[in-house]
């Protein structure tokens, strides 16, 4: 019972530490690429992956409003045959910045996920989106890492245990999918 409580009382403080003004300033950056209709991606690693995948889910098909634009929103991590192809034939460092050279366009946002932030394919394909002009937002833990120094908005979980963090990227997730499916149903309702 104490060890689940210990994780439990970790979590807790880990939310309470959460800076909202950040979380606030994710969800803005978000909202900038929905109303300018850029493109939205997602990338991340193992559990963090699973989450790239869970918000182009949400932001995809859970925000919709029906006769309204939708998020135009691609997790990187959900076609198994071209990360494959790409980690054999070139380097696993490289999956994700290949597939933005085929898709991403200047203006366009960038999600990058990794608990450490230390990533390197994520790293490398945030620095890429950067350069060519697009809007990086990354979600990290432990510190923030080499993410943190690279992206225009960050949102660092304050834990140094791979567990919690995804767990508050899972929240951070959901937080979003609610604010913006009230604020697309309270604009859309009134126009």
């Amino acid at each position: 019972m104490e060890r689940i409580q210990n994780y439990i009382s970790h979590l807790q403080g880990v939310l309470e530490r959460l800076t909202l003004l950040d979380v606030k300033s994710s969800i803005d950056a978000i909202m900038e690429a929905y109303y300018a209709d850029k493109q939205i991606f997602v990338i991340g690693n193992g559990g963090s992956a699973s989450t790239a995948s869970h918000i182009a889910c949400d932001l995809g098909k859970g925000t919709s409003v029906p006769g309204k634009p939708r998020f135009r929103v691609i997790s990187l991590t959900d076609n198994v045959a071209t990360m494959t192809a790409w980690s054999n034939d070139v380097s696993y460092e490289d999956v994700f910045i290949e597939q933005l050279k085929n898709l991403v366009n200047p203006g366009d946002l960038v999600l990058g996920i990794s608990a450490s932030g230390n990533s390197e394919n994520v790293i490398r394909a945030l620095r890429y989106a950067s350069e060519i002009g697009c809007k990086t937002v990354g979600w990290s833990g432990f510190g923030g890492g080499k993410l943190a120094e690279i992206c225009d908005i960050n949102v660092i979980v304050d834990s140094n245990l791979y567990g919690p963090v995804e767990d508050v990227h899972l929240i951070l997730n959901h937080i979003l999918h609610a604010w913006i499916r009230e604020e697309l149903t309270s604009k859309y309702k009134s126009s």
